[in-house]
Parts: C-alpha cells; structure tokens; sequence
C-alpha cells in the first residue's frame, strides 16, 4: 500500500483508542497515564515510524525478534506469494512444501544429531514441547519416576506456566508459585557473580561441579536440564563461558538426563556463531527455537531434536506412545514461508561475518562505560550488549527498584529517537543485523546521555 493510500491515524486518537479497549503485555497499564503509548505505523530498516511521523532506532529488535530489518523486502515478497497460495491448513495427516523445506533446512544448520523437527507457534509453546517431550519419551523408555527438571538460577524460558515453571524469575514465581512445578535450580555460571580473581572458565568450572553435585542427588527423578547457551536474556544479559556448555553436555550424558537448548532468543546469529552451541562444540538433545526465526516477521516456533528421541514415540497405534501435543495453527504455510526466507538470507549474504565487524564496533563505542562511576559492568557476546546500572560501583550495591532508573533510560530514548528499554537498571542492545555503524553511534551516544540523566 503506497502512502498515497494510506493515511495513517492521528496519533493521540490511535493512543485513545488503544487505552479505552487494549491491554499490553509486561506493562503496568496506569504507567500510561504519565507515559504515552508510541503509536507505530511502519518500519523501515532498523527504524520504527511513528503515527506523527517520528522515527525510532529499534535498538531491542522489537523484543528481539527482528534480525534483517522492518518490511524486509525478500521475506515480504515471499509472503506476498505464499498469501496467494496457501494461508493455513491443519497440520495432522496433512503438509505442504513451506513447512518441509524449512524442516529441511533447519535439520541442515542446526548441531550434529538434530534431525526431527516439532513446529509450534512461539517460544514459550516450544520450551512447553521441548519439556514434554522429555518427560514423554522416559515415559515410554519405563522411567516414569523421571518427572523433574533442573534449571539455573536467573533463568528465564517463557510465560506459560511450564515454561514458567522452568524459569527463576522472583516476580513471577512468587505470584504464580501455587500454579507451578519446582525445579531443582543449580547456580548460573553467570561470570558478574563470580568470586574476585576467577575468570570465566574457573566459574565454569565451580559451577559445573555444584551441577554435578545436584544431578549426584536427584538424576534418577530428572527428565532433563533446561539452560539458555551463553547468554541468560530476559534474567539480566547475564553471560558466561562456552565451557559450561561443554562440561555440561558430558555431565547430562553420564546423568542419562536431556540437555535442552533454549536458543530462542540467542539463535540465529546474535551471539556470534548461526547458535550458540556451536561455541561449545555441542549437540543438546532438543534445541529450542523461535524470534528471529522468520526475521520478526510471524509468531512461529521450532524444537529440533533427535532421532532417538523421535524414536522412542515411534510405535503402533496401540501402544499408546504418540507425542500428545497440537495447536491450530502448527505448521502455519505463511509463517513457514516467512522462515524459509529468512534463512535463505542466511545463506546468500554474508550474516555472520557482517555483525562479527558490527560487535567489535559496538564494543568500542561501549568500552568508555567501564569506568562510569554506576557502571558495575560491561559485557558483551556477539551482537548482545549490557550495562549494569549500579548505585555504587565498589559494592556493586544496586539502585533501588522502586527507583525505576531504566525506565529514565527509556523515556530519554524515546524523547531521542531510540527504543531503548533496560531489563530494570540494565541498559542492554540488541539491534537489528542491518544497523549500520553510524546508527551504533546513535544508539550507544542516546544511551549514554540517558544514562548520565538515570544516575543524576
């Protein structure tokens, strides 16, 4: 639709509109009456365009989805055809071309002995797949003692109530703690934790041998060990080394517990390799899948595991062993579509080595922070960025929450031009693979001048 035709809305009677009948997620509605809503009407690149014609820099992927662009032209043409070919169909006894290709290729790019694919609608379903597969397929192996999981502290993995069960967020857990299962929680390698002295590997290792400890108590009641691979997104950018993972991987085998991969948020090129478990050298047993899987352009999801796995469901009618898992719109043709072309960007341009020059400049820009008397740390894996905000940096004593410091960052965004929006007083990037250096340079100066304003 061209802008002759198109005549977007006033952007306070859009923002009336919404408030009189909407309710957003992750949001504290009342917030709205001092914070107005940013009514968007199209994208543009690494750029968001409001109703009043403002232009925002999407420094988050628009909850980090968004890999090559708004309105990226090729995975819009291939949606364009695909509307005219076939919207959806039911995905029991039936398939079509959209789904098997990309089936094709994510068996193709993802570790070695990943070669089924379960499709579902987002992340949060896929970690639901992921864990329930797990517990089914020790089911059908006669473990049915086998009904636990361990997780790492901070962890996050999605808001359904199996994936929230699964995650180490206060917040949420206190609140729905009577609706939700318990994990055994083994300590984060998250490297800002870690004792004075110790580098990475050395948390790795400390970490790995508290996990060995818990999987010594309780392997034979534990179906599998759920992790985010390097980075803990949602818990605070918290980072840590590729050799956990390794330690990890062995430490599961010779448990006989699963090794789940939650790459939904860390896939697809943004920690600097197509996954992150490949900077460990490692196979999970399910690999998790989902944002930046068809470029932000639709709500799919993916779980990738193995043919052991499939195997174990594989049986005659009678047994009784299928995998009891559907969704409507499983296997959706246009969302299928939507991912086939994104990895087709994949392999016809040159992703990885693009955003490999992209990190090394963000982390330039960012190094000053080091020294910023709120700054408690700076890190860094590929193309994901943090900034603790601290109320004193020799204590590493935070702010208050109550103080809502990263919400000044975010108003100090917005007012600028940037989307910036901090997990609590950690000020994160996050941008799309088709920011350019200047727009870095934005980025970051806009984050900094908010920064000095949060910490006044």
């Amino acid at each position: 639709m061209t802008d002759a035709l198109f005549a977007p809305p006033a952007a306070d009677t859009l923002v009336a509109r919404d408030r009189s009948v909407l309710w957003h997620p992750c949001t504290q509605m009342h917030d709205h009456e001092t914070l107005p809503m940013v009514p968007v009407v199209r994208g543009e690149g690494a750029w968001l365009v409001g109703a009043d014609g403002k232009r925002y820099l999407d420094a988050v992927s628009s909850w980090w989805t968004n890999l090559f662009g708004h309105a990226e032209p090729r995975i819009g043409a291939a949606l364009k055809d695909q509307l005219d070919r076939l919207e959806h169909v039911i995905f029991a006894g039936f398939t079509h071309e959209p789904a098997v290709e990309l089936a094709e290729e994510l068996v193709r790019i993802t570790p070695k002995g990943l070669d089924r694919v379960f499709l579902a609608d987002n992340g949060s379903a896929a970690i639901e797949v992921a864990l329930k597969m797990s517990f089914h397929y020790w089911l059908n192996q006669g473990h049915g003692e086998k009904t636990r999981f361990i997780a790492l502290t901070g962890s996050y993995h999605g808001e359904t109530l199996g994936a929230l069960s699964v995650s180490d967020v206060a917040l949420y857990r206190k609140t729905y703690a009577p609706l939700l299962l318990t994990p055994e929680l083994a300590p984060s390698p998250d490297t800002y934790e870690g004792e004075p002295g110790e580098t990475p590997k050395d948390i790795a290792i400390r970490r790995l041998g508290e996990m060995r400890s818990l999987l010594e108590r309780h392997a034979h009641e534990t179906c599998a060990v759920i992790v985010e691979p390097l980075v803990q997104c949602a818990g605070g950018m918290r980072m840590y080394d590729a050799s956990y993972l390794t330690g990890l991987r062995a430490l599961c085998d010779e448990f006989q517990v699963h090794f789940i991969a939650d790459e939904i948020a860390v896939g697809f090129g943004r920690t600097g390799t197509l996954f992150a478990c490949e900077q460990a050298g490692i196979s999970p047993d399910f690999m998790c899948l989902s944002k930046g899987l068809t470029g932000g352009f639709m709500a799919l999801s993916a779980v990738v595991t193995t043919n052991d796995v499939y195997q174990a469901f594989y049986a005659e009618y009678a047994a009784g062993k299928a995998f009891l898992h559907s969704h409507s719109y499983t296997g959706n043709p246009l969302a299928c579509r939507a991912a086939t072309a994104t990895m087709k960007i994949f392999r016809d341009d040159p992703v990885l080595e693009r955003n490999r020059v992209l990190a090394a400049h963000m982390a330039k820009r960012i190094a000053p922070l080091v020294d910023h008397p709120h700054v408690a740390d700076v890190r860094q894996t590929g193309m994901i960025a943090a900034i603790e905000l601290v109320a004193d940096k020799k204590t590493r004593a935070p702010f208050p929450a109550a103080d809502r410091r990263g919400l000044r960052v975010y108003r100090h965004g917005l007012e600028h031009g940037a989307l910036l929006r901090p997990l609590g007083n950690i000020v994160y990037f996050m941008p799309p693979y088709v920011i350019t250096e200047r727009e870095i340079d934005f980025m970051v100066e806009t984050a900094m001048a908010g920064i000095e304003k949060a910490v006044r």
